[in-house]
């Protein structure tokens, strides 16, 4: 999730419209594939099982994960979130080999590949989606029910009540800037708008595809009249950002913000808050601020493929992502764990993790549901490219 995933990557990392890059290799009818039909000691297959208990209990479930010795995850960036330690956490605890196919991906590139590779092999076992994504991969049939052993401890309006997908990670969409490239660096929504910052502003991907983008459009919505019931004032301010001249078409990843290329970016928290430290280094003063007139909070989703061809594999990574080490590791990240609260009663929260996430003003609380979020998108895919054309 680059970064420019939207899961552009962003929320994602992520909507971009990099093409899919089919690097897996093997077919259907694989040993891997044919794995997930043999019955566990709870009496069913691995592609059947909706929690541990339906292995025996976790030691047979990472038993059966091992015995894969496989997972299959596309689109994660090793500097999403903290992607990258978690995979080698993940590895390092379990012995299992972790295959990241196309890392600066969209969430619809997930989407397309469970589609496109049902039963077969080089399927992604896995997908962390955008919410908007999620929603519309579990409507279509594309995701199997799985439920972590903390699944209760998930707030309700923050997961699928049959397991299908489950909020992980998330964070405020948020004003990153470069302030040795920018006089003054931008706060607000508004200040976007103004003469100072002539092709500066940049997204992270396309909104029709990358959920990094989608947030980003969600939250200017509301600091110019809009709601989460009407998202056109969102697509309406990047059309006076452009007439403006103030939009910047490049992707943002790390390596345009390097070079100078994407000087001010509206992206999520974690990402921005990441890139202050991964450029101090290199003489980057990378400043990031939460717009209070357009304060808005987004989660990724993990979700199990219904065709995964590690089934095992595919469960012990949610299990592990769910898990005081996996939440912690978003956490040092900079995103936001959804089982933030519960970890804290628990002390089991990295307090100080939790301390360097970037100061909100304006808590948002209230997050679209389902209607809401497909309203949305089909305004988006509908009126985005007529708004930032020409």
């Amino acid at each position: 999730m680059t970064l420019h995933r939207a899961r552009a990557a962003a929320f994602a990392a992520v909507l971009t419209a990099a093409a899919l890059s089919l690097t897996a290799c093997g077919s259907a009818g694989s040993t891997a594939a044919k794995s997930g039909e043999a019955a566990q000691p709870g009496g069913k297959a691995a592609k059947d099982a909706t929690s541990a208990a339906d292995f025996g209990g976790m030691d047979a479930l990472v038993a059966a994960a091992k015995k894969e010795g496989k997972l299959h995850v596309i689109t994660l960036p090793k500097d999403w979130a903290n992607y990258g330690k978690l995979m080698d956490g993940f590895k390092a605890k379990y012995g299992i080999d972790i295959e990241d196919e196309n890392p600066d991906g969209s969430s619809q590139d997930e989407i397309n590949a469970i589609s496109s590779r049902k039963s077969q092999d080089r399927a992604p076992d896995v997908v962390d989606l955008g919410s908007a994504f999620a929603i519309s991969a579990g409507s279509q049939g594309l995701l199997a029910p799985y439920k972590v052993a903390d699944f209760d401890k998930i707030p309700a309006t923050m997961k699928d009540a049959n397991g299908l997908s489950y909020n992980d990670y998330g964070g405020y969409m948020s004003i990153g800037c470069d302030a040795k490239k920018v006089s003054a660096c931008p706060q607000t929504f508004a200040d976007l708008l103004k003469p100072d910052y002539k092709g500066m502003v940049a997204l992270n991907g396309n909104p029709t595809k990358a959920g990094a983008a989608f947030g980003a459009v969600y939250a200017a919505s509301l600091a110019n009249g809009g709601s989460l019931d009407n998202i056109q004032p969102g697509i309406d301010f990047f059309g006076k950002l452009k007439q403006a001249g103030n939009f910047n078409p490049v992707e943002v990843t790390p390596a345009t913000i390097e070079k100078g290329e994407t000087p001010i970016t509206v992206d999520w928290s974690y990402l921005n808050a990441g890139y202050t430290d991964k450029f101090k280094d290199k003489g980057i003063d990378w400043k990031v601020a939460i717009p209070a007139d357009g304060s808005y909070a987004q989660y990724y989703n993990q979700a199990v493929n219904k065709w995964a061809p590690h089934p095992a594999a595919a469960r012990l990574w949610e299990e592990y992502l769910y898990s005081a080490e996996g939440q912690n590791g978003f956490l040092g990240g900079y995103a936001s764990p959804v089982l933030f609260d519960a970890m804290k009663t628990a002390g089991t929260l990295d307090s100080a993790a939790a301390a360097k996430l970037p100061p909100v003003t304006k808590p948002f609380t209230t997050f679209p549901t389902q209607a809401q979020t497909d309203a949305a998108k089909k305004t988006v895919t509908e009126n985005w490219s007529k708004a930032i054309a020409g």
